[in-house]
């Protein structure tokens, strides 16, 4: 038995591995996975829902049952619940925190550093001034209570996140200015230089611009699962008591008779009982080639009727329906899907209490020194002070800004920190054939004919008359070789993927291979010739003229022209390249070896192309380039799924990184900017760290110095001036080289 539960309160990867323990810890519990993505759980077992929420409750966070859904076409009420709800309520926060924290930076540095003029009752009063500044870092650190309502609880239920750590440098930060302002009441040791009130607000403020920009990231991924529920057809029409009426889809049940009509959606799946027409499957398959239906064959909702009138039996309907299966695939996989744990969230289960520890024992240590508990106090706030984690904060964040601007102004845009992260650990690169590796609109490759001209004039008068996507190729290429049209009468669409009519007073009739052999004779060297062009992964057409054959018009989905060189270097990155595709394995093979792919993967459905993806990724990490609508469920589950910008919406949204450009070569320059954000990180979290080590024996004095609170705050600007301009070093390397 599987359930899902809303989670709130999570605000990083160590927050969702917390979840998951305390759930998989319950008697009956056979599997859970928490999505920080989209702040939801999924638990499989018999443990009864009131036990885990109150687990979920106790380690700290909320939980809430989310009642499944009867019907996957309730849009309205499926929209609502996937609405972005937190980044207007994080943009909020972050305009009044910038508002009063201009009019603190004012108070705490405008007039000491940049001699601007303050109202005369704050000239040479301290302690004035020390209140207004108070003030004003407390309306922001009220305005940001949630980072210290999320820090100090998990830090009391010993599972420290990144907020415990935003939350403590904030507070020592603030502590230390009112331990400060008060001993001004009594002394004049101190001055306004000891204050760090603008530091506290400073802190929440910059941590907010980043959750805001996670927070809005979160919030599209969602537009998957909208796009693909607007694809559900709303009404049917079906025959009740020998009438056509028009029903609303919920109405139409298993055993339904409905009709489709040339240019309307298929409301539910179903069998053809009557009728012979083209279907556009490609909002399913992504294969660019309308397949031909009669009596018996199969039919999926939200694909496309193109030419004839068909009368079906409804067979799936409801959440049974194909295209639900493929909302609930991207659904559940977002669900299951755990983000990347980031080095800095891993460590800060150690550095946090580590820090604690180090200040209380610092403070022990002084009084057993014989210092006053003043002085002592003063030390150990000095700990917190040093180790407050901007560089550590700014170590990832600031190397990922700086990729993504870089990746942005090549086409190459990341959606996510994690999907950043991530792109550069793949060693398994999954590529959709249509649209990815080929340019999934069918062009004329090869013409066969003793006389081409004839044959092409008379083969674009009667493709003309056709919408077929291989009547629209051939007509595209007879113009370009400005062909003149003939006048054409008595034009047929014949069952079975053929046309006729009559031009210049002759029978013309053009079609499919069997389809012509079933009409008409044809030599055995023109079979040989068609049979080695389906070899290649063509789609020859004949042609005839009152019973005489004039020859073969083949059509194909060509390669990209850049398609084999990003799979070449795809391969020099150490990266297996496997191309999946909806087509019939002889046509796969051909475009394969034409790319120079690895392996090809042939006949996948969309639910074959997600299982085919779940079965790589037992061989490392996975990712998927896909266009289609059929790819969203393959890219949701995969590690990381790249769209083609030219792809359907729905891909794009489903994807973790989008490639504008819709150039194949894009994918190994993200593949390179990803492991080179990668190494910045990890160079940056160094020095992050080497500053502490350094930083905070320093600030307990155990050289024998008394570290004076503005060495610790210069301490602090050199540490995140040289993580920032580390990370601008990025802006130099070039995407499209040849490193790995």
């Amino acid at each position: 038995m599987s359930e899902h539960y809303n989670i709130t309160g999570m605000s990083c990867a160590a927050c969702s591995a917390r979840v998951e323990r305390v759930v998989k810890k319950l008697p009956g519990v056979t599997s859970c996975a928490v999505s920080l993505l989209t702040n939801s759980m999924t638990v499989e077992g018999t443990a009864k829902s009131q036990d885990i929420i109150a687990a979920v409750e106790k380690a700290g966070y909320g939980a809430s049952l989310n009642v499944p859904k009867q019907e996957a076409q309730n849009t309205s009420q499926d929209d609502n619940a996937l609405t972005d709800k937190e980044t207007p309520i994080l943009k909020r926060r972050l305009i009044y925190s910038l508002i009063f924290l201009a009019i603190l930076m004012y108070f705490s540095m405008g007039h000491s550093m940049l001699n601007l003029p303050l109202p005369e009752f704050f000239i040479d009063n301290h302690v004035a001034l020390g209140l207004a500044q108070l003030l004003l870092a407390a309306i922001i650190m009220i305005i940001n209570q949630k980072f210290f309502i999320s820090g100090f609880s998990t830090l009391i239920h010993f599972a420290p996140n990144m907020d415990t750590l935003v939350a403590m440098g904030s507070f020592a930060s603030f502590a230390w200015s009112v331990f400060v302002l008060f001993m001004m009441t009594r002394t004049h040791t101190f001055t306004t230089h000891d204050f760090y009130f603008e530091s506290a607000g400073m802190i929440l403020t910059l941590i907010t611009v980043g959750k805001m920009l996670e927070a809005k990231s979160k919030g599209r991924t969602t537009d998957a699962l909208k796009g693909l529920m607007k694809l559900a057809p709303k009404t049917a029409t079906i025959i009740r008591n020998n009438q056509e009426i028009t029903v609303p889809i919920e109405q139409v049940q298993r055993g339904s008779i409905f009709v489709v009509r040339p240019g309307e959606n298929i409301p539910v799946d179903g069998i053809v009982i009557e009728g012979n027409s083209a279907v556009n499957e490609s909002v399913l398959t992504g294969e660019s080639i309308p397949v031909d239906k009669a009596p018996g064959d199969w039919v999926s909702a939200a694909t496309v009727n193109q030419s004839g009138f068909m009368k079906c039996e409804a067979a799936r309907v409801g959440q049974d329906t194909t295209l639900s299966q493929i909302i609930k695939m991207v659904s559940d996989a977002s669900a299951g899907k755990a983000p990347v744990a980031k080095i800095a969230d891993r460590v800060c289960g150690v550095f946090v209490p580590a820090v604690i520890l180090i200040a209380v024992i610092t403070v022990i240590g002084w009084l057993i020194a014989g210092k006053s508990f003043g002085a002592a106090l003063s030390y150990g706030i000095a700990v917190l002070v040093i180790s407050c984690p901007c560089a550590l904060g700014l170590a990832t964040p600031v190397a990922i800004m700086v990729a993504n601007g870089m990746g942005a102004r090549n086409g190459i845009l990341f959606k996510t920190a994690e999907s950043l992260e991530q792109a550069g650990k793949i060693n398994i690169a999954a590529l959709d054939k249509t649209g990815t590796i080929t340019s999934g609109e069918p062009k004329v490759t090869d013409i066969i004919s003793d006389n081409r001209e004839e044959l092409l004039t008379l083969a674009y008068s009667l493709e003309a008359k056709s919408e077929h996507p291989l009547a629209k190729a051939v007509v595209e290429f007879a113009k370009t070789e400005g062909v003149t049209l003939e006048d054409v009468t008595d034009f047929h669409a014949l069952p079975g993927n053929g046309l006729s009519a009559k031009i210049n007073d002759s029978d013309i009739t053009g079609g499919s291979v069997k389809f012509i052999r079933e009409k008409f004779a044809v030599s055995d060297e023109y079979i040989s010739q068609s049979e080695k062009l389906a070899g290649e992964g063509k789609t020859p057409l004949m042609f005839v003229k009152d019973n005489d054959l004039l020859g073969i018009i083949a059509v194909a989905d060509t390669i990209k022209p850049e398609s084999s060189q990003a799979v070449k270097e795809l391969q020099s990155m150490g990266i297996r390249v496997v191309m999946l595709t909806g087509d019939n394995e002889r046509t796969a093979k051909a475009i394969g070896s034409q790319a120079g792919v690895d392996d090809v993967i042939a006949g996948v459905l969309p639910d074959g192309k997600e299982s085919v993806i779940r079965k790589l990724q037992e061989s490392g990490r996975v990712a998927m380039v896909g266009d289609g609508i059929n790819d969203a469920p393959a890219l949701t589950r995969a590690d990381t799924g790249i769209a083609i910008g030219a792809g359907t919406d729905v891909a794009i949204d489903a994807a973790d990184v989008v490639l504008m450009k819709s150039n194949l070569l894009d994918v190994p320059a993200a593949v390179r900017l990803s492991r080179a954000a990668l190494r910045n990180i990890h160079q940056n979290l160094f020095w992050a760290f080497v500053y502490n080590v350094i930083g905070i024996p320093l600030a307990a004095g155990l050289w024998g110095l008394k570290l004076d609170p503005m060495f610790g705050a210069a301490a602090m600007s050199l540490s995140s001036f040289c993580v920032v301009t580390n990370a601008l070093r990025l802006n130099l390397f070039n995407i499209y080289g040849r490193k790995k």
